[in-house]
């Protein structure tokens, strides 16, 4: 083999490595391409998450104002009680008085 015919038989070896190295780029990049239906898809979903977030932070909204309501009405029907027990308290201590009294007036009389 002579000298032309070595740099010609490299040339074509380095030629098919490009057309190889050419045709796999090709290749690659027309498998992973994305098309227009899919970023569609993509949008649609996007926008789609977008809205169950919202939803999600109105029903935490919604649910943490109704705590707040439910323990507002939890104090107050808490503070309502200890009224109640305060005034039978004393209504019985009253009523124990009265039993005393009219123990003593029957004793007397």
């Amino acid at each position: 083999m002579n000298r032309t015919e070595f740099v010609i038989a490299t040339a074509v070896i380095l030629f098919v490595a490009f057309m190889l190295g050419w045709f796999a780029n090709w290749l690659v990049h027309r498998l992973t391409r994305v098309s227009q239906a899919d970023l569609g898809e993509l949008d649609r979903m996007a926008q789609h998450m977008h809205e169950a977030e919202e939803s999600r932070d109105q029903a935490i909204a919604y649910l943490q104002e109704r705590e707040a309501e439910m323990m507002g009405q939890l104090h107050a029907t808490e503070a309502e009680l200890r009224a109640t027990m305060d005034g039978l308290r004393d209504a019985r201590a009253e009523t124990e008085e009265l039993r005393e009294y009219i123990e003593q007036m029957n004793a007397r009389g």
